[in-house]
């Protein structure tokens, strides 16, 4: 392959993996997609076509399994397999700004995302950017009580879509967002009614760039009961609103999050991550961190989906950053002290 080589990579494609319970918008948010004049080139894959139902006056062109918007989108249907679909987006003429991949309502969004690890063309040409997923804010109790997939689309995201808010009073949606809080700390909340997001905050979030996320400490939700009422006339939440939600703990699903200042030991850290995804990969469902490696001045990033892990060095650290580490894990059952003092134990 000989394309002219500069100082650095290409930017890979970001790629995020939309889910959500059937019913709960995905389709609102994917019709809006594709066909809002937001000058961007989307690749739009889902399962159906048919079930998106976009109004033929949108499309200009269409091949066998793609169709192309008159926004400059494009929408694919997955036939087959995935890893095909997204190598053949990447040949096409034209490179998108970004791959929105759909996965069916009752999937686990796990074997998707995982996809992005796999592959050796597709990682070297996308990368996974983020995990969004519709929740209805009516239903959602009741399905994570009956549908275990509900559960896991909820811990698995990195941006959560709070939909259809007009349809339940301001404690009924302070409760949903308190059971979300419980499986998932560490998403970003949007609350919305017809999946009214800014297209930006669900695509090209680099998700993975975990300083806000991470600033939260676990334990923030710590019963505050002032129940005032406050900013929920406000749409959106970035993450930083939680006065008078109620401490749930979920039994069965649990994050660990771990900061260590100061550098680490790439020695010690790269053998203890390989051998704790291998160990406890099963019950990780998401793991991620931004890492200070002794001698390197970039920011060590890397996320993993169970037992798959993915990591490079990306901008470096600034000047008046602090360097110091920090780590989550989402899954079940997880051995948390283990994780714990393996991690500590990797400084410099």
């Amino acid at each position: 392959m000989n394309r002219v080589t500069t100082s650095h990579e290409p930017e890979k494609i970001p790629v995020t993996v939309l889910t959500g319970y059937l019913g709960a918008g995905k389709t609102t948010l994917l019709n809006r997609i594709l066909s809002e004049p937001h000058g961007k080139r989307y690749a739009v894959v889902v399962n159906e076509f048919g079930e998106i139902g976009i109004d033929n006056e949108l499309i200009v062109g269409a091949d066998e399994e793609v169709f192309e918007m008159n926004n400059g989108c494009i929408c694919c249907t997955v036939r087959g397999d995935l890893i095909r679909i997204i190598e053949g987006l990447m040949k096409r003429k034209g490179r998108f700004d970004a791959i929105i991949v759909e996965t069916t309502g009752l999937a686990d969004p796990a074997p998707v995302a995982q996809t992005f690890f796999v592959d050796e063309d597709v990682r070297e040409a996308a990368r996974l950017d983020a995990v969004v997923t519709v929740a209805d804010a009516k239903w959602l109790a009741q399905r994570l009580r009956d549908a275990p997939e509900a559960k896991n689309q909820i811990a698995f995201a990195d941006v959560i879509i709070i939909n259809k808010t007009d349809l339940v009073s301001a404690a009924e949606l302070r409760e949903v967002e308190a059971r979300i809080r419980a499986i998932n700390p560490y998403a970003a909340l949007h609350r919305a009614k017809k999946c009214d997001v800014p297209i930006a905050d669900v695509l090209e979030r680099r998700a993975f760039d975990l300083d806000r996320i991470l600033d939260i400490e676990p334990d923030f939700l710590v019963a505050e009961d002032h129940d005032h009422d406050h900013d929920h006339d406000h749409e959106h939440d970035d993450g930083h609103h939680h006065h008078g939600l109620k401490h749930y703990h979920d039994e069965d699903m649990q994050s660990v999050a771990i900061r260590l200042e100061g550098d680490v030991d790439p020695a010690k850290f790269m053998p203890w991550i390989n051998r704790v995804t291998q160990e406890q990969g099963l019950n990780i469902l998401r793991c991620k961190g931004i890492v200070a490696m002794k001698g390197d001045p970039k920011r060590f990033v890397f996320q993993g989906v169970h037992m798959m892990l993915d990591g490079d060095s990306q901008r470096e650290w600034k000047p008046d950053e602090k360097r110091e580490s920090k780590v989550v894990f989402i899954g079940r059952d997880l051995a948390e002290e283990d994780i714990r003092s393996g991690f500590l134990a990797c400084g410099a």
